[in-house]
C-alpha cells in the first residue's frame, strides 16, 4: 500500500508537483483519533524528538541545580536559527555548568536565518558549535553529565551512559526496542533511532498528559512542553514554522520539527499528539501537513482553525511579488 498524497504544489493552474506522506494522532492511551497512510512503519524521528532526548536534563537534577528557566528548557528542546539570542543562551547555559563551546560535539555551522547569516558573514572567520542549531540540546546534554559526575567528553557515543540515559526514556515513552539495528548517526553526531510512526506519537501523547508515566517524569516531561510552548522563539527562530504554530494558539499547541520531512506536536488540553512525515523528506509539505492535522482539533472554534488551515494552505510569490503558485493540502484531510 502506497501512502496517500497530502500536499500538493501548484504552478499556473497546474500541480508541479506532489508529496506523499504518513500522519497519526493518538490519545494518552495510544488509541487512534486519526490516521493517513502506513502508520505502523518506522522513521527516523531526527529532531522532532528532542524533547525527549531532555529528559536527562531534568531528571538528573540539572536544570534545577543550574536555575534554568522556560528559555534554557525550550533551548534544549530546540532546532534553533543560530540568532544570537539562541547563542548567547547556549554559551550561558555551558557557563552554569563550568564548561565553554569547547566542549561541544555537535560540529559548526552558519545561521540558517538569511538576516543572522549576512551579520555572521560579515564579522566571523567561521561559525563555531554555538551556531550549530543543536547546540542548546547538546548544551544540555554537557549540564546533565556535569551535575551527574559523568565524563563529558564522547557524550554523543552510543555507549556513553548519556546516550543510554536517552535510549531507555525514548524506548519507555515509544514501546519502540532501540539498539544498533535501527540506529543512525543524526546530523549533530549522537544516535538516532528509527521507530514506528505511532510509538512517536504516543511517546509525546504520554509527555503532555503524563498517562502511563510515572509522577516524576510525568513531571518533568509536562515541563519541558510547557517551556517550549511558552518560549516558540527559542524552539526554532525567526519565521520558523514551530514559533509560528505555538504562537497561533499561546500556550495551547507544542510543535517541532525534524529534518527530512518528520513533525511531532501536541495538545495537551485535548490530550492529543501527532506524529508525521513526508515521504519525499520535503519541509515545505510536512509544515502543511502539520497545520491541518492541528486544525482538525479545533474545528469548534473558527479563528484558530482558519489560522492553522491558511498555515497549511497557502500562496507561492516569485523575486518580484508575483503570485506564481499554491501550497495546499489535499482532501484526504477532510475525512
Amino acid at each position: 500500500m502506497s501512502n496517500p498524497v497530502l500536499v500538493e504544489v501548484t504552478r499556473g493552474n497546474l500541480v508541479e508537483s506532489r508529496h506523499r506522506g504518513v500522519v497519526i494522532a493518538v490519545d494518552g492511551d495510544g488509541r487512534t483519533v486519526f490516521s493517513l497512510g502506513e502508520t505502523d512503519s518506522a522513521v527516523f524521528p531526527r529532531s522532532a524528538c528532542k524533547a525527549m532526548q531532555a529528559l536527562p536534563l531534568m531528571e538528573s537534577g540539572a536544570a534545577d541545580a543550574y536555575g534554568f528557566g522556560n528559555r534554557e528548557l525550550a533551548l534544549a528542546c530546540s532546532s534553533h536559527s543560530g540568532e544570537p539570542e539562541h547563542v548567547e543562551l547556549a554559551a550561558k547555559m555551558l557557563a552554569a555548568a563550568g564548561r565553554d563551546v569547547s566542549a561541544l560535539e555537535c560540529g559548526a555551522h552558519w545561521s540558517s536565518d538569511q538576516k543572522t547569516l549576512i551579520g555572521q558573514a560579515r564579522s566571523l572567520e567561521a561559525p563555531t558549535a554555538l551556531h550549530n542549531n543543536c547546540s542548546g540540546k547538546h548544551s544540555g546534554f554537557i549540564c546533565a553529565c556535569c551535575h551527574s559526575g559523568t565524563e563529558v567528553k564522547g557524550y554523543v557515543g552510543y555507549d556513553h551512559p548519556l546516550q543510554r540515559e536517552i535510549r531507555g526514556a525514548m524506548e519507555s515513552l515509544t514501546g519502540a526496542i532501540l539498539a544498533k539495528d535501527n540506529c543512525g548517526v543524526d546530523g549533530c553526531s549522537i544516535p538516532t533511532y528509527a521507530v514506528p510512526l505511532k510509538g512517536l506519537a504516543h511517546g509525546f501523547a504520554k509527555m503532555a498528559t503524563g498517562v502511563g508515566l510515572e509522577a516524576e517524569r510525568a513531571r518533568v516531561s509536562r515541563r519541558l512542553i510547557e517551556a517550549c510552548m511558552a518560549e516558540p522563539f527559542f524552539v526554532a527562530g525567526t519565521k520558523r514554522a514551530c514559533t509560528r504554530l505555538m504562537k497561533t494558539a499561546p500556550g495551547r499547541i507544542f510543535a517541532k520539527t525534524g529534518a527530512e520531512g518528520v513533525f511531532c506536536a501536541a495538545i495537551p488540553e485535548k490530550g492529543i499528539a501527532i506524529a508525521l512525515k513526508c515521504e519525499d523528506g520535503t519541509t515545505r509539505a510536512a509544515e502543511a501537513m502539520v497545520a491541518a492535522t492541528l486544525a482538525r482539533f479545533f474545528r469548534d472554534e473558527p479563528e484558530l482553525h482558519a489560522a492553522l488551515m491558511a498555515q497549511a494552505n497557502h500562496s507561492m510569490h516569485n523575486w518580484n511579488g508575483i503570485h506564481v503558485g499554491d501550497v495546499r493540502v489535499t482532501d484526504a484531510f477532510a475525512a
